[in-house]
């Protein structure tokens, strides 16, 4: 058999359609298949490859680090050059209360993290999230997530979780002295990328100060750069008690994070002791790979670009097919009148070499979230075929 076969028989399947193109090597914005044909890669493998494909410095840390050393021993036990030298450069990016980093797989784990951490530290049980949120599909973060269809097959799922509309002041009334946490997406991601505005952040802060309840704020998408800063809060005038990272942090090695206060942080090394503990966190091919990512996004000053390519596909996305595009920096969602419609537009863009995507919560949008490496003639070449696409569908 071969290996379209061996996929189909063999590995579990997320749905019924699979894009299935079958890609045997990837460098900087482009992705190639069995046949070297190029795919200009605009969703970095979902928020992923934000420094693109195989980045030098990157595949250089990951090589320096496998002569070294593999997994030796669970996270938080053995004093490891790359776990330490990147909680600390993550926390060299951060407000001075941010300084403790609990390195996990993914950002699922660290949804999950953060969860039993509000619990623990405020002794409480009910947390509150948003519509169309998403934090992960592992049972926790599928208890917080937004929408009921991708919920309901799986309940029971955690109690007393309570969701409110994103960005609405007048539902935070709902979070009181029995609320152990609030997490919500910085930028609602699978939501079609959602924004709130100043200051509902504020009054969201004032509110969870007024009641002892932590925020925790979700950056497993929007972080690393994504919005045109490191972290999509800088935008707002606001900081959380835990903040969540993961996707673009490991320049392509799966790792993520929650992250906290010392003194927060702390309640998990007792009553319980080890109150969470992951065998594979933080390994340390995939810490010195997120290392060199945070390197790279400081030295090579791809954040600073990000707010004039994003303008540069704004200035050229527009069609009468397109109804809307809403964007953070280069995290953006360009609206069409159906799912069936822009599932037409994709497969013709794949046609053309150009690998774009839907959103859960959203699936008449068009996903965009290219490397933040993508150059502005890169850009002017994938929005005439996105335009091209949109006309050849009719």
């Amino acid at each position: 058999m071969n290996n379209r076969q061996l996929f189909f028989k063999h590995l579990g399947q997320t749905s019924e359609f699979p894009l299935s193109l079958e890609i045997e090597r990837a460098e900087g914005v482009y992705m190639y298949d069995k046949d070297n044909k190029a795919y200009l890669d605009l969703i970095s493998g979902i928020g992923v490859s934000s420094i693109g494909h195989r980045h030098p410095k990157v595949i250089e840390a990951i090589k320096t680090q496998v002569d070294k050393h593999l997994h030796v021993m669970v996270y938080g036990e053995f004093v490891t050059a790359p776990q330490v030298q990147l909680a600390h450069a993550i926390t060299e990016t951060l407000p001075n209360h941010l300084n403790n980093v609990f390195l996990v797989n993914s950002g699922s784990e660290a949804t999950e993290g953060a969860l039993k951490l509000a619990k623990r530290h405020t002794g409480r049980k009910k947390i509150i999230s948003f519509d169309n949120a998403y934090h992960g599909s592992t049972s926790g973060a599928l208890s917080v997530a937004g929408d009921e269809k991708l919920k309901s097959p799986f309940r029971p799922l955690l109690p007393d979780i309570h969701q409110i509309r994103f960005g609405i002041s007048e539902d935070l009334d709902v979070i009181d002295t029995d609320t152990a946490a609030v997490i919500i997406e910085t930028v609602q991601g699978e939501a079609g990328v959602r924004c709130a505005d100043s200051a509902y952040f504020v009054a969201l802060r004032e509110k969870c100060n007024e009641t002892g309840t932590l925020l925790i704020m979700d950056e497993i998408q929007c972080g690393f750069g994504r919005t045109g800063k490191f972290w999509a809060f800088e935008h707002y005038g606001v900081t959380p008690d835990i903040l969540l990272c993961a996707k673009g942090m490991g320049g392509g090695m799966p790792i993520g994070a929650f992250i906290s206060s010392k003194e927060i942080m702390n309640v998990l090394t007792h009553d319980p002791i080890l109150g969470h503990i992951t065998t594979f966190g933080g390994h340390p091919v995939s810490a010195a790979a997120s290392l060199a990512t945070i390197k790279v996004l400081q030295e090579e000053k791809f954040i600073a670009s990000v707010a004039e390519k994003a303008e540069l596909f704004l200035s050229l996305l527009k069609h009468s097919k397109i109804k809307e595009v809403r964007n953070k920096g280069l995290m953006m969602a360009v609206e069409f009148e159906s799912f069936e419609y822009l599932d037409q537009v994709i497969h013709q863009l794949l046609d053309e070499g150009i690998l774009s995507d839907w959103f859960l919560f959203c699936d008449n949008s068009m996903r965009i979230a290219p490397p933040l490496t993508i150059t502005l003639e890169e850009i002017k070449m994938a929005c005439n075929k996105i335009l091209q696409a949109i006309d050849d569908v009719g």
